[in-house]
């Protein structure tokens, strides 16, 4: 983990992802015990993945907190072609805000996810940081921890094309 904390600080990574399919272990995993092919190949990562990042980075000193910003926001809006509608606060920006709790701590267990899984691959670790209310264009779809939006309020975002000019790449960096 320290080698792609340190590309992330470094600019070599960009951004941080992972896919997401919330698959129950005793289920879809087990149709792969006699066919590796049909077992999925993503798992339940999206409600601790920001958590992660900055517990593991900013906590332990690899990461600024800006950075951390960069690397869960803006990068990810600039590479999809959603910047600066998405991945920053500013005028005529769309009000998306997450609002982070950097000292609760927690441990990750299924039990506790808002997912509908029944397991984590991190169950067990130690964190600290959560994020605890979101706004998407400027009302609470998340608040203290509790889903309040309004279902069917999603806006579907075509991407964009790339921008080559948009990404600040490092001329070198080592890892």
């Amino acid at each position: 983990m320290r080698k792609r904390l340190n590309a992330l600080k470094a600019g070599i990574l960009q951004t941080l992802g992972s896919d997401q399919c919330s698959f129950n272990f005793n289920g879809k995993k087990q149709l792969g015990r006699n066919y590796f092919s049909k077992i999925s190949n993503v798992g339940p990562f999206i409600e601790d993945r920001i958590s992660i990042l900055f517990s593991e980075g900013v906590k332990k000193g690899i990461l600024t907190l800006n950075r951390f910003v960069d690397i869960v926001s803006t990068q990810p809006a600039k590479l999809f072609g959603l910047f600066p509608e998405k991945g920053t606060i500013a005028v005529g920006a769309d009000a998306d805000l997450v609002i982070f709790d950097p000292e609760v701590k927690r441990v990750i267990s299924a039990r506790t996810h808002h997912m509908n899984v029944d397991y984590s691959a991190f169950e067990g670790m130690e964190i600290i940081g959560e994020p605890v209310s979101v706004l998407c264009r400027g009302n609470f779809v998340i608040k203290d921890k509790q889903f309040v939006g309004e279902p069917g309020s999603g806006k579907y975002l075509k991407w964009k094309k790339f921008n080559e000019g948009i990404l600040q790449f490092p001329a070198a960096a080592t890892v």
